[in-house]
């Protein structure tokens, strides 16, 4: 790994908690800071990417007629039970 940009931040007392736990596991405390940073834009990206794949959906009419179609057999079949 090449050397990158040092950083300074101003943890509180439950962010120096979660490092305490992060460090834990064994990790250098610029190990864990890097992991948690990592991990975090990964949620980011994960919950963009979910949010567009939703709004794709949301406008795919026949993705849509299909969904309500199963809806609806689901149902009928609910109510014959």
């Amino acid at each position: 790994m090449t050397s990158g940009k040092a950083i300074s931040v101003r943890l509180d007392d439950e962010t120096v908690r979660a490092l305490a736990v992060i460090q834990a596991t064994g990790h250098s405390r610029s190990e864990a800071i890097r992991a948690a940073v990592l991990a975090s834009a990964r949620r980011l990206r994960r919950g963009q990417e979910l949010a567009a794949e939703v709004a794709r959906l949301e406008a795919d009419a026949e993705d849509r007629a299909e969904m309500l179609a199963i809806a609806a057999m689901m149902e009928s079949v609910r109510a014959e039970g």
